[in-house]
C-alpha cells in the first residue's frame, strides 16, 4: 500500500475489442506492479470479470449498444465487407464514441473526485474521445495504440500523399518492403464521410495526448518507431516567462517555416489574455501537421537526452542552461530578464554553444533555427556542446571536481 500510494493511480479506459482488451489488461498489469492502483473503465459492451482481475478496480460505463451491433465478429464481416464496397466500420466507432462521451466523462469526474492524486489517464486509441475529456478536466491523457507502430504513422497521412510523394520519402527498405502504394489504396479507396471525420479525431487526439505507449517492440519496427537524430527542436520558456499574443503567433509561424520538426512547452497562463493556446493563428496547425507537437508540460531532462533533440529553445534559466549543457544540446536563446541575460552572453559568446534570438519576428526565428539545425555553424556549435557534455560528466564522477567540492561542503556542515 505504501508503494502504491507513493507511486499514484491511474484511470485506464478500454475499448470493448478482444484484441484491445489483452493489451490494455498486460499494460495494467505492468503499471500495477510498478506500484500504481489501477482503475479500469469499460463500456458495457464485452466486459471483463473482475473477479478474475481482484487488483484492479473496475467500472463499466452505458453505451446504448447491443452486442450484436458491435462484436469482434460483426466489426470484422463489416471490415470485409469494406474492402470491396462502401460499408463503413468508422460509422459503428461513431456511435461508441457518441453514446460513451457523456457516461465516461462523469464517471471520470466521480474518480478524479474520490482519488486525490491520480496521475494520467490511458486510453485506447479507439476511446480517441477520451482525450477531449481529460483536456477539459486538467489531467494528461496518455494514448495506447494496441496496433503496430507503423499503422499509427501512416493512418492520419496516407490520404494527403499522393503515390509519388509516398516512395519520395521512403529510403528504408523495411518501410519499401511492405508496400505502402497497396496499403495506400486500401485506406483511402471510396471514404466516407464517417471514416473521415474518425481519422481526423484519431489525429487530433494523438496531438494532444500527453505521451504515447505503442505495444511492440523497437527491433521489430525500428525504422517506424526511431526518429531521426537531432532533429527536432524543444521548446521552452520556463515556469515564469509571459509572452503577448504577438509573440506566440510569430514564434508558432517561425516554428512552422522552418520545416523542422518540434515540441513545444506553453504553459496554461503564459500567453497574456489567454488560458492556454487558443491565440494559435489560423492555418498554424494545417501547416505543421504531424512535424509538431505542443504540450502543456514535458519531463524537461528526459527530453533533452533523448538522441532525437538536436537544439534547445530557451530563456536561459541557469537550470535549463546546465540541463542543457550535460546532455550536449546547442541552444537557442531568448532570455527575458534577471540572470537569464547574463547565461545568454555565456551561452553564446564565451562558450559558443548557442545562438542568441535577437528578435522573434518569423523570418528571423527561421534563419536562426536553420543555423542551428542545418548550416555548417551549427555542427560547430555542436561539437562544442558535446565537449562540453564530457566534460561536465568527468567533474559528475565521483573524483570529479564537482563530486569533491560538494563532498567537501557536506563534511564542512557536519563540522
Amino acid at each position: 500500500m505504501e508503494e502504491q500510494q507513493k507511486s499514484g493511480h491511474l484511470v485506464l479506459v478500454m475499448a470493448p475489442f478482444q484484441g484491445h482488451l489483452t493489451p490494455m489488461l498486460q499494460l495494467a498489469t505492468i503499471l500495477h506492479s510498478k506500484g500504481f492502483s489501477i482503475t479500469i473503465v469499460h463500456p458495457e459492451l464485452n466486459s471483463l470479470n473482475p473477479s478474475n482481475h481482484p487488483e484492479f478496480t473496475f467500472v463499466s460505463i452505458p453505451d446504448k449498444i447491443k452486442e450484436s451491433q458491435l462484436s469482434d465478429e460483426d466489426l470484422a464481416d463489416k471490415l470485409k465487407e469494406s474492402l470491396v464496397s462502401n460499408v463503413d466500420v468508422a460509422g459503428s466507432l461513431q456511435s461508441l464514441h457518441k453514446n460513451c462521451a457523456a457516461p465516461l466523462q462523469k464517471c471520470l469526474e466521480n474518480i478524479l473526485h474520490s482519488h486525490h492524486h491520480t496521475a494520467a489517464v490511458i486510453y485506447d486509441t479507439l476511446m480517441f474521445c477520451a482525450q477531449t475529456i481529460v483536456n477539459e478536466l486538467g489531467i494528461p491523457g496518455i494514448t495506447l495504440r494496441t496496433s503496430s507502430a507503423t499503422t499509427m504513422l501512416l493512418f492520419p497521412v496516407l490520404p494527403q500523399l499522393g503515390e509519388k510523394e509516398l516512395m519520395s520519402g521512403i529510403e528504408s527498405p523495411e518501410l519499401q518492403a511492405l508496400q505502402l502504394q497497396r496499403l495506400r489504396a486500401l485506406i483511402v479507396q471510396n471514404p466516407t464521410q464517417a471514416m473521415m471525420e474518425v481519422r481526423a479525431a484519431f489525429t487530433n487526439a494523438i496531438k494532444f495526448s500527453s505521451a504515447i505507449i505503442v505495444n511492440s517492440m523497437e527491433f521489430l519496427e525500428l525504422d517506424a518507431l526511431s526518429k531521426a537524430p537531432k532533429s527536432v527542436i524543444y521548446v521552452s520558456f520556463g515556469s515564469i516567462a509571459i509572452i503577448d499574443k504577438q509573440e506566440l503567433i510569430e514564434t508558432a509561424w517561425g516554428l512552422s517555416n522552418s520545416k523542422q520538426p518540434f515540441l513545444w512547452v506553453v504553459r496554461p497562463g503564459m500567453v497574456c489574455g489567454s488560458e492556454w493556446i487558443e491565440s494559435l493563428p489560423n492555418g498554424f496547425e494545417e501547416s505543421v501537421g504531424e512535424r509538431g507537437c505542443i504540450v502543456k508540460w514535458a519531463p524537461q531532462k528526459e527530453v533533452l537526452a533523448h538522441a532525437a533533440v538536436g537544439g534547445f529553445w530557451s530563456h536561459c534559466g541557469w537550470n535549463s542552461t546546465i540541463e542543457s549543457i550535460c546532455e550536449g544540446v546547442p541552444m537557442l536563446c531568448r532570455p527575458f530578464f534577471g540572470d537569464q541575460l547574463l547565461n545568454s552572453n555565456y551561452i553564446c559568446n564565451v562558450w559558443k554553444i548557442g545562438l542568441e534570438l535577437q528578435n522573434l519576428e518569423r523570418g528571423n526565428t527561421v534563419r536562426t533555427i536553420k543555423r542551428l539545425m542545418v548550416d555548417m555553424e551549427g555542427k560547430d556549435i555542436r561539437k562544442r556542446a558535446m565537449d562540453l557534455k564530457k566534460k561536465a560528466a568527468l567533474r559528475l564522477m565521483e573524483d570529479g571536481s564537482t563530486s569533491c567540492s560538494f563532498n567537501g561542503l557536506i563534511k564542512q556542515i557536519s563540522v
